[in-house]
């Protein structure tokens, strides 16, 4: 099976949002290649926000293009099997810690923005944080922190803020 037919089957089984996920599934039938960055009216993408519910808190990278307090995701890769692992590989990419996994239940939910590269539709998980981890940032970061979940919205845009609170609902 492609990322695409993934993304295609992982997007018709998330039940929330229903019209923005129709967004997403009429881009990926009109556009074969709507899962990579080389396709201009926009890309899936995929995200993890990293959060550690024993202490609490969520880590954030400061996005070094964007300079803006994110969680860790982006573009898809060729070697990505699944929507799932592209998120998990962004995440331990990202942030550095070793054996995160992913919150079950598949995508926690949509946001679609726009990017300097193109239109992100992207689809966005939670990875949880083994007790004890320890990050380690990554080039693409100018920072990265640990925030309480009270800070998040002192820090972060509505989408992360949004992605913490429906993270938390499912915990």
């Amino acid at each position: 099976m492609s990322l695409h037919d993934d993304a295609v089957l992982v997007l018709k089984s998330y039940e929330d949002q229903a019209e923005l996920r129709q967004t997403y599934l009429d881009h990926l039938a009109a556009h074969p290649d709507g899962m990579w960055k080389a396709c201009g009216d926009g890309h899936i993408t995929a995200s993890a926000l990293v959060i550690d519910p024993e202490r609490e808190r969520v880590l954030l990278t400061l996005h070094k293009k964007l300079r803006m307090w994110l969680q860790m995701g982006g573009h898809c890769e060729p070697e990505d099997v699944t929507l799932a692992g592209s998120a998990l590989r962004e995440a331990t990419e990202e942030s550095g810690v070793a054996g995160l996994t992913l919150l079950p239940g598949g995508p926690v939910r949509l946001d679609r923005h726009h990017t300097p590269c193109a239109w992100h539709l992207d689809v966005q998980y939670a990875a949880l944080a083994p007790s004890g981890a320890v990050e380690a940032i990554s080039d693409e970061s100018l920072d990265l922190r640990w925030f309480p979940y009270a800070e998040v919205a002192d820090v972060a845009d509505d989408s992360v803020v949004r992605l913490l609170e429906a993270t938390r609902a499912r915990l």
